[in-house]
């Protein structure tokens, strides 16, 4: 263990207490769940900012960047800034009014029991990648900074993140983001000047091949389907999922709601680009190290390793660890809370405060256990990003859209727009399709829910009440 090691043990230990702390304020489910919706505006952003800054940023599309330049990176961080616009631009407000817990309630109360359920399950399901990849990133960097196995790391990073999402809830998640945030932003930006004074940015840049730059694809068919299909996974299958939800309905107003929106999404933007100017310069100043071998992941790491000062290599690796961190409380509390709210509900014969409180609670260790299981069988953070962000795209986009924006579509529309995307997706992806899966996926999801409305038309209350 490097000297760095005993300094991000101590980060560590101040980030847990944090996170003690602050489920003190813990009272009920909407405590645990949405942190009584009183979160300041600095706190808000920083939760916003911290649900997307993690180690697919840092670790992943950092290597992807090194591979393919731009192209190769919109989905990362370019997809998760225009969700982040978007939710600003058109959700946010229209969300924060509806006054309800998880988004499995906006599915019930829009379309019906059915709808909440099935919707719910996908939602739940679409996490379990995305919070299994901050294990396999924990574990990455348990091993370069204490000398363990990435099995072990792993462990101790899912126990360590665990304890304190278990206890506090949204409360220790959005305190400890709001730490862990200012670490990240610190961090990076000291290790971006030092590695600059090694290479320069620009001459790293004048070096790249013909076409590494470019933002946007060649003129066939093909290559902006691909192109579109990019933006989507990100841009637009993450606005319907828990964690944005539950962040934009913690905020203490609607303005503060929109307003981190925006913020979160130009800072989260602004400081991506580090991590992918980083991970060019490492694949330049460290030609030996592959960019398709499992060490990849390992790419900025070694440049700091091998060309920081150790003040730095503290710095960076604590911002690392708080990216980590921040993004996985996130992912476990947010299908917990579905878990719980939407699908176990039901099945409790007395539902108190002290008893939903409870059921928050144990959703969130199974959701961990199930990830857990997942990090050790799939250990590349990409595939296991890419594999959650796909469903939600495909099956509860769509109908979300509607359900906001129109009050003519059924639950058995929103129902084979849902399952149509499902299949689409499925069948494609199969086909080894899986770059335009997503693309055809919504498309056929879109046009199931159109084809529903005229099969199934919604009854007006007044006509349902009659009969």
């Amino acid at each position: 263990m490097g000297s760095y090691g005993i300094y991000v043990f101590l980060y560590l230990i101040i980030t847990v207490l944090i996170g003690i702390i602050a489920a003190r304020r813990v009272k009920n489910a909407k405590d645990f769940i949405l942190a009584g919706r009183s979160l300041p505006l600095p706190i808000s952003t920083a939760a916003l900012f911290a649900t997307w800054f993690g180690s697919e940023t840092i670790l992943g599309s950092s290597v992807e960047f090194a591979k393919g330049g731009f192209l190769a990176v919109i989905q990362d961080p370019f997809g998760g800034a225009l969700c982040l616009l978007l939710l600003g631009i058109f959700f946010a407000k229209s969300l924060y009014r509806m006054q309800i817990l998880t988004f499995g309630d906006f599915y019930r109360d829009r379309y019906g029991k059915k709808m909440e359920f099935i919707a719910g399950i996908c939602l739940i399901f679409s996490y379990f990648g995305w919070v299994a990849a901050q294990f396999v990133a924990l574990g990455i960097m348990m091993q370069i900074i204490f000398g363990v196995s990435q099995v072990v790391g792993l462990s101790v990073g899912a126990v360590l993140v665990v304890f304190y999402t278990y206890l506090g809830g949204m409360w220790s998640v959005s305190l400890t983001d709001f730490f862990q945030s200012i670490s990240i932003l610190v961090g990076l930006v000291f290790v971006f000047f030092q590695i600059n004074e090694v290479k320069s940015v620009w001459a790293s840049l004048q070096e790249t091949p013909p076409g590494f730059l470019n933002f946007f694809p060649e003129a066939s068919y093909d290559a902006w389907v691909k192109y579109l299909a990019a933006w989507m996974v990100v841009g637009l299958g993450s606005l319907p999922q828990q964690d944005i939800f539950q962040r934009v309905m913690s905020a203490k107003s609607e303005k503060v709601a929109v307003l981190a929106s925006y913020l979160s999404a130009i800072i989260y933007l602004s400081f991506a680009m580090i991590p992918l100017l980083l991970g060019l310069l490492a694949h330049q100043l460290l030609p030996e190290l592959s960019l398709h071998s499992e060490d990849s992941q390992l790419l900025i790491p070694r440049l700091v390793l091998h060309f920081a000062s150790p003040l730095v290599q503290v710095l960076f690796f604590s911002a690392l660890i708080s990216a980590i961190l921040s993004t996985a409380s996130g992912a476990i509390l947010a299908p917990s809370s579905i878990l719980s709210e939407n699908i176990l509900k039901y099945f409790l014969k007395t539902k108190t405060d002290k008893s939903l409180l409870k059921l928050s609670r144990v959703s969130v260790l199974v959701v961990a256990i199930i990830s857990y299981a997942l990090a050790v069988g799939k250990p590349s953070i990409y595939a296991l990003v890419e594999d959650s962000s796909g469903l939600s795209l495909v099956s509860i986009f769509i109908p979300m859209v509607f359900g906001l924006w129109s009050q003519k579509a059924s639950e058995q529309a929103a129902l084979l727009s849902l399952f149509t995307g499902i299949a689409t997706w499925v069948v494609l992806e199969a086909m080894d399709l899986e770059m335009t899966s997503h693309f055809y996926g919504t498309l056929t999801s879109l046009m199931a829910i159109l084809l529903g409305m005229k099969l199934f038309p919604k009854v007006p209350e007044t006509a349902a009440i009659t009969k």
